[in-house]
């Protein structure tokens, strides 16, 4: 039996007084053929033993062709449709067996034994019309020349083709378990948890097989082909998860829909992206995601949305052959997300809000009075935090704030306003917000763009550091504070330290070194320094300058290191 290798096998079949029989397979010389990728590209013939990739035109059918040199011998083709559906048909045909003309033994003319080939519809052994992956599988095949006809009435698409005379030794496809389901094991409100069970082409077989899974919002998936055509980058395969980033006792891995900014940081997936990359500003991102885990059985998906329906699909890969089978794909809707109590401003107060990591808070200002603007003003603690205002339903502000930030924003009567700040996900925020329809009611003080405190080295002494730092227009109390610290204090702990909200009447009277009032109207000019004295030789001092505002709210700037000579 043979699966034609060159399209010349095809077109210029020996002719003789007697029947001839093609040769059998050269399997050192297929194995060669199919390393060689050149070999079949864009060739009707179809190899035995591997798969061919391959492109339609809309309306524009393509024939493949094989032969199959002796009776009774086992036969199977693969047909797996990727983006679009797909009519096709195999059927088969007696080869011809002496030739037609003279009895002289020479070669007809090409076009010639072409048409004696191919005019002929020959027996039909199946056709088939669908996206769904379709095999032809017999036992006992008759000898002949066989051809396979595709089209595509929706689009152009790529397919691709599988055919052996040994399907009981090849098995390039993982074979699926007795269950092929995916079942949802545990389901939360941005947590979905997959288990299934594994192929036996891995446990029985011991054959390299890696899980590949799919998530996305639109539909379940019937191949991997149909995945790639999807994705709009070639870059989609996520990289199994780094050991330490699972959740014991399932060994659980960690995964989510990456923001535009920081896809694949942690994982190096979708190098966008990425994962989830190759910049194709044309095209619109995919909502689409793809994750290889190896052999595990159960992965826990993160990071998703609320009250969204989520379809999941599993495929089997062979490492070795690169070929995939599909799972039963399955869907869920994730819980809803839990209705918290919001917190109702007052006019002109300052509240107090705690975020837990990746957690949001609701708070509502509803103003007694007409008013022409709303204002809302907020202090971040630590980390950035997202707050977005919606005025009677409709989003008025999205934005992320670190530091002091004041937003001001058309009013209108007897309206109500809903806010919702959503914290970091490095860790807990704290946060202080006010509300107010009072135009020049300010609590916090206004703060330069760089809140840095800068030490001057060369006026460096055994017992004093120079420092300054800027102002702003609006006259404002600085205090600076110093305190001791060792000498392998660090950045890192100086970070942890940085909670601006904190202000001077948590610290010592002991730290505190002066506090004076500044402001310049030349915004270019709003520098102070000063020199803090009566330090110890060649230690290490923590110094922090706080502003506070008309309404006593302070603001701290970043903290700064210093450390006084130890020989003078």
């Amino acid at each position: 039996m043979l699966l034609l290798r060159c399209p010349l096998l095809l077109l210029l079949l020996p002719l003789s007084s007697r029947p001839q029989k093609l040769p059998t397979r050269d399997e050192e010389l297929f194995q060669m053929q199919i390393r060689d990728k050149a070999f079949f590209h864009d060739s009707s013939v179809i190899p035995d033993g591997a798969e061919i990739s391959s492109y339609l035109f809309r309306d524009t059918p393509k024939r493949y062709f094989f032969v199959v040199e002796e009776d009774n011998t086992p036969l199977a083709v693969t047909v797996t449709p990727c983006d679009a559906p797909l009519e096709w048909k195999l059927s088969v045909q007696e080869l011809p067996e002496e030739a037609s003309g003279e009895g002289s033994g020479d070669p007809e003319p090409l076009e010639q034994q072409k048409q004696q080939i191919t005019n002929e519809d020959g027996t039909e052994l199946i056709s088939y019309k669908g996206n769904d992956v379709e095999y032809f599988v017999s036992s006992s095949s008759p000898s002949g020349l066989y051809q396979l006809d595709l089209l595509s009435t929706e689009k152009d698409t790529h397919f691709k083709v599988y055919a052996t005379t040994t399907p009981e030794s090849d098995q390039p496809y993982p074979e699926l378990p007795y269950d092929p389901r995916i079942d949802v094991t545990s389901l939360g409100r941005t947590t979905v948890t997959l288990a299934w069970k594994p192929s036996p082409t891995a446990s029985l077989l011991k054959q390299p097989i890696q899980y590949c899974i799919v998530i996305n919002k639109e539909h379940n998936f019937k191949s991997l082909c149909a995945v790639e055509a999807k994705l709009s980058s070639d870059d989609a395969f996520m990289m199994a998860p780094k050991p330490g980033l699972d959740f014991s006792p399932f060994d659980f891995a960690h995964f989510g829909f990456p923001s535009d900014n920081n896809a694949g940081k942690e994982r190096g997936f979708l190098k966008s992206p990425s994962k989830f990359g190759r910049q194709t500003s044309s095209k619109p991102r995919v909502d689409l995601h793809k994750v290889c885990i190896g052999n595990k059985n159960i992965f826990t998906v993160s990071d998703l949305k609320p009250d969204t329906q989520y379809y999941f699909d599993m495929f089997a890969v062979n490492t070795n052959t690169n070929m995939s089978t599909a799972y039963v794909g399955t869907f869920a809707r994730t819980k809803e997300e839990a209705k918290q109590k919001t917190v109702e401003l007052k006019d002109g107060k300052v509240t107090d809000v705690f975020i837990k990591r990746k957690g949001a808070k609701f708070l509502r200002f509803a103003p007694v009075s007409s008013h022409q603007k709303v204002t809302f003003s907020v202090h971040s603690c630590l980390d950035a935090v997202q707050i977005q205002v919606r005025r009677d339903g409709k989003l008025l502000l999205s934005q992320y704030v670190e530091g002091v930030r004041q937003f001001q924003l058309r009013g209108k009567a007897k309206a109500k306003y809903l806010i919702r700040l959503k914290g970091s996900k490095k860790g807990a925020s704290m946060l202080k917000i006010l509300a107010t329809t009072r135009p020049n009611k300010q609590s916090f003080p206004s703060l330069p763009e760089d809140t840095r405190i800068k030490a001057f080295d060369k006026l460096r002494t055994c017992s004093s550091v120079t420092v300054a730092w800027l102002g702003t227009q609006e006259r404002n109390k600085f205090c600076i504070y110093k305190r001791e610290v060792d000498d392998n204090y660090n950045e890192e702990q100086k970070k942890r330290e940085q909670n601006q909200c904190l202000g001077p009447d948590t610290r010592k009277k002991s730290e505190k070194v002066l506090c004076k009032y500044f402001h310049s109207q030349n915004i270019q000019k709003a520098v102070t320094t000063e020199t803090i004295r009566g330090l110890q030789p060649g230690k290490s001092y923590l110094l922090d300058v706080y502003v506070i505002g008309h309404g006593g709210q302070s603001v701290k700037y970043q903290s700064k290191l210093v450390k006084t000579r130890k020989f003078c």
